[in-house]
């Protein structure tokens, strides 16, 4: 189903949390800092003073803040706060901001505790719910319990797919008009030239189980036992919670290369130098790397699952991520129909204009103000529990 944009509106102060995007900008750290960034620029009339914060015993927010906002940093042990907050819903925001705000957004399923504020919370996908063990220590301990509930008292849910809201509002019981969809924008990247040839196939992600790489492995294993001259397979991501026995079962001959966390700076040209991109995930709450290979004008193969479809539309390939032998032969096919591949890369590029940071930021804007409306009593609210 559609959801609708709110209208943005006036409201005054805004704070969101900006710890994930303090480290390596993965997931959700990539997507508040865009968010954040765009909230920075966005051209609206009466537009909001945007603050963020950080609680970290060791990463300081002064190196990744983006210009155009206010940061409040505060040296607390991030995990001993979130505790706090998850399972005893202290201390208030406001103890640590010494001010009041008109809106607290937490970039997790959970909410920040506020004596005032109308308060968000952000869902990605309920992969935790369905699959704890592929989660890290804090998201088994917490999300499952809290979830549910956190959602429903939350003032407005903020989605980064059309496909997570349908599950949030199927699993959850989160009334429609209380969801915003914010997608991932494309980079500000131009396509490469047509004439361009890449040397490897690319998986960007991190290297886990919810990602299928064991999986990825199986089939371009099978690929290059039929064709010796199939590109190396280049996985690029930090390792995942969980072990992966093909990836730890493979050799030094250099066919299956490992890269760790690439740097935004470099990101870029791995794309460019990419044949395709691989993404065969089992659950994917948006699929940043589908988004920026297109951008690029590399096609991509991704698994039917999650919102990877909704993303793609009819711009790359779709399969069973539970099938390899679908996986390889979808692979073989994009290095020999040079026709088919030529039509995928026009269609991604084109794809991926509709995704932009402005409109998403306007968007959130808007559900920062029918938040605050819902908690003023303005808006109403007869699905809370």
């Amino acid at each position: 189903m559609r959801f609708p944009v709110p209208r943005p509106a006036q409201i005054v102060r805004i704070l969101i949390d900006y710890r994930p995007a303090l480290r390596a900008r993965t997931g959700a750290g990539f997507w508040i800092a865009g968010l954040v960034e765009a909230l920075a620029t966005l051209d609206a009339p009466h537009s909001p003073r945007v603050t963020i914060f950080s609680s970290s015993w060791k990463d300081r927010l002064g190196s990744v803040a983006p210009s155009g906002v206010a940061a409040m940093d505060r040296r607390v042990p991030g995990r001993l706060l979130n505790w706090l907050w998850h399972r005893r819903e202290w201390p208030p925001i406001e103890q640590f901001t010494g001010e009041p705000f008109d809106v607290v957004h937490s970039p997790s399923p959970l909410l920040i505790p506020s004596r005032t504020a109308a308060r968000l919370v952000t869902i990605h996908d309920l992969d935790f719910l369905d699959h704890p063990e592929r989660s890290v220590r804090e998201i088994r301990r917490d999300y499952a319990d809290l979830a549910r509930a956190h959602a429903r008292r939350a003032d407005a849910v903020v989605v980064s797919s059309e496909t997570t809201a349908d599950e949030v509002i199927r699993r959850l019981n989160v009334a429609p008009q209380r969801l915003t969809v914010c997608p991932v924008g494309a980079p500000p990247w131009s396509p490469r030239p047509p004439s361009s040839t890449g040397r490897h196939i690319l998986f960007v992600g991190t290297l886990g189980a919810r990602k299928n790489v064991g999986g990825l492995i199986t089939a371009y294993t099978a690929l290059r036992a039929g064709r010796k001259d199939a590109p190396p397979l280049v996985l690029a991501g930090e390792p995942g919670p969980d072990p992966i026995p093909e990836l730890e079962a493979q050799g030094e001959d250099g066919v299956i290369r490992r890269l760790d966390y690439v740097q935004p700076t470099e990101l870029r040209k791995l794309y460019e130098s990419a044949v395709m991109l691989v993404l065969p995930s089992f659950d994917e709450g948006f699929g940043i790397p589908v988004l920026e290979a297109m951008t690029v004008g590399v096609p991509v193969v991704v698994s039917n699952r999650g919102s990877l479809p909704e993303v793609v539309g009819e711009a790359g390939v779709i399969v069973d991520p539970e099938d390899t032998h679908a996986l390889a032969a979808a692979m073989a096919n994009l290095l020999d129909d040079h026709e088919r591949y030529a039509r995928l890369v026009k269609a991604g590029v084109a794809q991926a204009t509709r995704f932009r940071w402005a409109r998403s930021a306007t968007a959130l804007l808007g559900a920062y103000h029918e938040a605050y409306k819902r908690r003023r009593g303005e808006a109403p609210d007869a699905d809370r529990s």
